[in-house]
């Protein structure tokens, strides 16, 4: 099995809405591709008050087919779509992990 994680840190005056839209929007529409069977969406707790908030998003996929799949047929849509929300508001980095 593979682990998509995506770690996004998050401008404190955009938090809320940003959190809002990950749990109503975001996550549900990487969901619904129908290539990952389950997700954790949790939050860093190493930060500092008044640094940004910082989470990791993980997604479970079978295989690497599926997350192949995933990241050429939906990905580009998806980060667009999260990028021209809050851009200049954000930082991500993505990693790959697979189960040994």
């Amino acid at each position: 099995m593979i682990l998509y994680n995506v770690t996004v840190s998050v401008d404190p005056e955009v938090h809320e809405d940003w959190l809002h839209w990950m749990k109503t929007k975001h996550i549900p529409d990487v969901l619904a591709t129908g290539l990952f069977i389950e997700n954790r969406f949790l939050r860093i707790l190493s930060t500092e008050e008044g640094e940004a908030h910082t989470y990791s998003l993980q997604y479970v996929a079978r295989s690497m087919e599926d997350y192949e799949r995933y990241r050429q047929q939906f990905a580009p849509a998806l980060q667009a779509e999260h990028t021209a929300r809050y851009r200049d508001r954000f930082v991500a980095f993505r990693t790959l992990l697979e189960w040994v």
